[in-house]
């Protein structure tokens, strides 16, 4: 079911199943599937749902107390009331007097941010980027016509920082805001990241003009004048260095505070389209390629020269985007074989052995639908835990994300989708619990706020706009559409 900007029955909106392939070794896929294809209810439960490791963190970290559960005996896998969770608490039946973090999750991950939309911005400049700040009270977006905006939050998304991106070649490829929030930088097809002072007081930041765009080269001494794009920037949790992919295949890190790169591995035979820390340390970086891999790379352990510490294979096509979870063990991956991985490294190989020597047919992302021949085949090798599927990535390298620890408990998983829509599941049930539908071109990022039940949305029709629970209380205002020239060459 689409979930419209005019509305939502709850009642109806139920978690309509996703195809979703679980590891051959627990179940049978092609027999889940068709199972689930009978299965509507939303308090029904599901016929299979992921059993490993992570389905039971999940469930730890955003399913209630066993005080609450023993009020509905038998009945443990339906959502405990919001009405006896309250009494609950009020009776003190956990003894401490108020909710766990688990509880917390539980109450907050059944509201999803589905009303809406309500405007942010509205250009007529795809937009390609969007992020909240750890906090939340930040929120950053990249639009191709060099203009990135930070807004308030807290402030009515006012702009705090009006950005006009300096030497900028195609688009804004990606932005990371610094842990403290003082500082952003951006890339766009070039080998030079710019950073900018988000802290300053003045609002439009001019390269050079109103405000110096310092300039972070990544490029080597032996690259003989060959000019790179750099597709996947991120900082560090303590903000000391930045980990960048790029069209030469390699993979970056570059020292803040000495001002210099500091580690250049040629890690793929094709572009890297992705790159993130696994874990606060910064000793673990994932990353993904059109070559169809993700890698893991310890630093602790680089005495080979771009020996990956383990290689993930899966995906019968490139890799647009990876989220960590962030304990340095799972990661999820978006596909241009138009399919989400989650991934366990410790399932990873120490080479990429398997041929994918069985496709027959040439395919173009960029302005070819996928091949109905190939929706059906499966990686000979595929060492993913679960495969979730429902939207489509094309056209653009469209990114997926955990959703938030604090409000939901890592329970679901979302993402742009080139049909306009945003869509989430379940991670352990593998169940589509939401697909919203306003824009009307590729939504190539999203971000769930850290706290809140919000989502925003960024597209190229040019709108970035906010989904709420339960909203302010008001219909959700009529969006002016625009029409976005099109264009031969996409990201």
């Amino acid at each position: 079911m689409f979930v419209t900007a005019s509305g939502v029955d709850f009642d109806e909106m139920g978690y309509a199943m996703s195809r979703f392939e679980i590891e051959s070794e627990f179940y049978d896929a092609a027999d889940t599937v068709n199972q689930a294809s009978n299965s509507r209810s939303k308090f029904k439960k599901p016929l299979s749902a992921l059993d490993h490791e992570i389905a039971q963190l999940t469930k730890l970290k955003s399913e209630p107390k066993e005080h609450f559960s023993k009020e509905v005996p038998g009945k443990r896998h339906l959502p405990v009331s919001t009405v006896k969770m309250l009494a609950g608490r009020e009776g003190n039946y956990s003894g401490r007097g108020r909710f766990s973090a688990a509880d917390c999750c539980h109450m907050l991950s059944r509201y999803l941010p589905v009303n809406g939309p309500w405007p942010v911005d509205q250009t007529t400049s795809r937009a390609y980027v969007s992020q909240f700040s750890a906090d939340g009270s930040l929120f950053v977006a990249g639009f191709q016509a060099s203009q990135i905006r930070i807004y308030d939050v807290e402030r009515g998304w006012k702009i705090q920082k009006d950005i006009l991106a300096k030497s900028l070649r195609w688009t804004v490829t990606d932005t990371s805001l610094s842990p403290d929030q003082r500082h952003l930088v951006y890339a766009s097809m070039s080998p030079i990241v710019h950073i900018v002072d988000v802290g300053s007081g003045t609002m439009e930041s001019l390269a050079n003009v109103t405000e110096i765009h310092d300039g972070l080269d990544f490029s080597a001494a032996d690259d003989g004048g060959y000019s790179f794009g750099i597709f996947s920037l991120k900082f560090s949790t303590d903000g000391r260095e930045l980990v960048a992919g790029s069209s030469d295949d390699c993979i970056y890190v570059y020292d803040l505070e000495a001002n210099k790169l500091s580690l250049r591995i040629l890690a793929h035979t094709s572009d890297v389209n992705t790159v993130c820390f696994g874990d606060e340390s910064g000793h673990l970086i994932y990353s993904g390629s059109d070559d169809n891999l993700c890698k893991v790379w310890d630093r602790r352990c680089l005495n080979v020269k771009g020996k990956p510490a383990g290689v993930l294979m899966g995906h019968l096509e490139g890799i647009t985007f990876i989220d960590s979870r962030g304990d340095g063990r799972y990661l999820i991956s978006n596909g241009k074989d138009q399919a989400i991985k989650l991934w366990d490294i410790r399932k990873m190989s120490s080479n990429a052995s398997c041929n994918l020597g069985f496709r027959s047919y040439e395919w173009d992302y960029r302005w070819m639908d996928y091949p109905p021949q190939a929706r059906d085949l499966k990686h000979p090798c595929d060492q993913s835990v679960a495969t979730y599927k429902g939207h489509s990535v094309l056209r653009t390298l469209i990114r997926c994300h955990f959703s938030p620890v604090y409000s939901t408990g890592q329970k679901y998983i979302y993402t742009g989708s080139h049909d306009s829509c945003v869509y989430v599941y379940d991670l352990v049930s593998g169940e589509q619990v939401a697909a919203l539908k306003y824009h009307t071109s590729p939504v190539r990022d999203c971000s769930w706020h850290p706290s809140q039940p919000m989502l925003v949305s960024s597209s190229w029709d040019g709108d970035v706009v906010r989904w709420e629970f339960p909203g302010n209380g008001e219909a959700a205002p009529p969006l002016n559409k625009k029409r976005i020239r099109r264009r031969q060459f996409y990201l």
